[in-house]
């Protein structure tokens, strides 16, 4: 999903880039690098995400031309790989900008202590993405129902589509599970989709035959899809 360039613009004038994703917010972060790396500019990738499991886009950054300038960041690896803020923004430069998306969290970390560090707030770029999940409480149960074998598995209000249909032996390809990636994508023979994820086009929406089972439910009703 693109980002338009007034909203999160990439400073070209910029001798060097520093672009922070957590999570969620490398949709942009991933843009972003793949267009410095078309232009030959010079820039340093961080990716922080829950586990290996957990990281949309994996294979293609580590298949990318610029893959070596990409540090990986897990939080449930061994602690000398895990992100640290004060020391990756110790250093600021006036030449340097700094680009930042992902959960609130993450950001006001990282932008407070890019602001305690030094930087110039001119030099300072975010862009605020929010997941398209919704919080158990808001989320009603419903049913899904496999149309290869027809048996039908209930969603519960605190789980996913995704997590209920694997549990129930049910094997769906996914690789973020916040609604990003697509790798989950299922087709919807029937039913409408609650869409929440940050994949799918308006007019992909609209069609209504498609959904990411990771965070996305049903507007009412059961869903048929075809697994």
């Amino acid at each position: 999903m693109g980002v338009p360039s007034n909203r999160f613009p990439l400073a070209h004038s910029a001798r060097h880039h520093l672009l922070l994703a957590g999570g969620i917010g490398v949709t942009p972060i991933l843009s972003m690098a793949e267009r410095l790396a078309a232009i030959g500019a010079d820039f340093q990738m961080h990716y922080c995400t829950r586990s290996v499991g957990r990281t949309a886009f994996l294979e293609r950054i580590r298949g990318s031309t610029f893959a070596r300038r990409v540090s990986f960041h897990f939080d449930d690896g061994p602690p000398d790989q895990r992100f640290d803020p004060a020391s990756t923004l110790a250093h600021p430069d006036a030449d340097t900008h700094l680009y930042v998306c992902g959960p609130s969290g993450f950001m006001d970390a990282v932008i407070t202590t890019a602001r305690s560090s030094g930087w110039q707030e001119e030099n300072i770029h975010r862009e605020y993405f929010k997941g398209g999940t919704q919080s158990p409480a808001v989320n009603v149960p419903f049913d899904v129902k496999v149309a290869s074998t027809g048996k039908i598995v209930r969603v519960p209000a605190e789980k996913s589509a995704l997590d209920a249909l694997r549990e129930a032996g049910v094997e769906l390809q996914f690789s973020c599970a916040q609604g990003v990636c697509g790798t989950c994508m299922t087709r919807v023979l029937a039913g409408e989709p609650d869409h929440r994820d940050l994949y799918l086009t308006a007019e992909e929406r609209a069609r209504n035959d498609r959904f990411l089972p990771c965070c996305s439910r049903s507007a009412g009703g059961m869903l048929i899809v075809d697994l």
